[in-house]
């Protein structure tokens, strides 16, 4: 299971709060939302992403920096994503676990890990080009 990692020059808290907040999602994340997340009563918010209409579930908003989630495919399939913000120094790493999902070979694989290394790009940029 690939680890995809990327060290963001903010505080890690910053990375995290702003990480966790699901507004931001399709801003820094265009590989899962390319518009605005819908909540829903039940916990699951709505997004237009690249594979169609995707159902999110965020974790609780923690103190150790979890940002774990889980995707509900357009086909029902959940997916459970590993995500996480953690102190480097006075900086913040999120790493996110890319998991293989039934049936995808290896460049699949590699092609999803790709993708989460471009999202964690942008979340990189924005947030070292914020002020404050």
């Amino acid at each position: 299971m690939p680890h995809v990692s990327t060290v963001v020059a903010r505080p890690w808290r910053q990375v995290y709060d702003y990480a966790a907040d699901p507004a931001n999602l399709p801003l820094w994340a265009a590989g899962l939302a390319s518009a605005a997340l819908v909540p829903g009563d039940d916990g699951w918010w709505t997004a237009d992403s690249p594979m169609g209409t995707v159902g999110v579930r965020f974790c609780s908003r923690n103190t150790f920096g979890v940002l774990d989630h889980v995707v509900r495919l357009p086909d029902g399939t959940e997916v459970l994503n590993p995500m996480r913000v953690v102190p480097w120094g006075d900086d913040a790493e999120v790493v996110f676990s890319v998991r293989p999902r039934t049936g995808m070979s290896d460049a699949d694989v590699a092609a999803d890990a790709e993708l989460v290394a471009a999202d964690l790009a942008t979340l990189k940029g924005i947030l070292e080009s914020a002020t404050g």
